[in-house]
């Protein structure tokens, strides 16, 4: 890092917020800490952190009010860790605004990593305001031509169609990041679009059988069951 990421990490249990200090103090991070939802909603807007990492269980006030609060006039990254393992939490977080959530209890290596992305994603948004793309894409033998939108597989035209391309192209976008099924529909279909996500499933299984290696096996889009799916990072 060119500079020391500032962390906020708002979680309650001390036991668990002083792990998760000396995970990331010893990876060169920067760490405030919050106990109650009040404090943290004060430190991000005093202290400008970098990226929050937030539990949803805490004694003042549920953790999707903040994400509510804070994205109504911010973009700072929020990290769900969450003991709440129910895919109607994960997609009710991550539709509130929140970058990713990862369930406890999690790994040192999963947790770096996830922080690393959002924090990546966040550093380059400035280049990524706009939904109309630029340049392209490129992750092993696919390459998404924002230019041309069009997307090609070792070299040759997946022959996606409309519809498909602009799915691939949004995650493309937002390699790394878990996109909910609901996200997806009003992209592409609109606000007022049918909440069943039959629609698209029946889009991806095309799409994947035009840009995967292997059927059945993924390489490039990943589901994340339940909640959405999720485009491997760029190379």
């Amino acid at each position: 890092m060119s500079y020391r990421d500032r962390i906020l990490i708002v979680e309650d249990e001390k036991n668990i917020a002083g792990f998760m200090t000396t995970i990331l103090t010893s990876n060169g991070y920067e760490v405030l800490h919050a106990e109650t939802g009040a404090e943290a909603l004060m430190l991000v807007s005093s202290h400008c952190p970098d990226a929050m990492i937030l539990d949803l269980g805490l004694p003042d006030m549920d953790g999707q009010r903040i994400i509510r609060t804070v994205r109504e006039w911010s973009q700072l990254p929020i990290l769900v860790v969450s003991a709440r393992s129910h895919e109607r939490d994960k997609v009710s977080a991550l539709d509130l605004g929140a970058d990713d959530y990862v369930t406890k209890p999690f790994g040192t290596g999963e947790l770096l990593a996830r922080l690393r992305t959002a924090l990546r994603h966040a550093h380059n948004r400035d280049a990524e305001e706009s939904l109309i793309q630029r340049g392209k894409f490129t992750a092993g033998d696919l390459c998404v031509d924002f230019d041309k939108r069009r997307v090609y597989v070792r070299g040759e035209d997946a022959k996606l169609t409309q519809n498909e391309y602009r799915i691939v192209a949004l995650l493309a976008k937002y390699a790394g990041r878990v996109l909910t099924y609901d996200y997806l529909i009003s992209q592409i279909w609109g606000p007022n679009a049918s909440g069943d996500n039959r629609i698209l499933r029946v889009n991806m299984a095309n799409i994947r059988r035009k840009i995967e290696p292997k059927p059945g096996q993924s390489q490039y889009i990943f589901t994340e069951m339940g909640v959405g799916y999720r485009m491997i990072e760029d190379d």
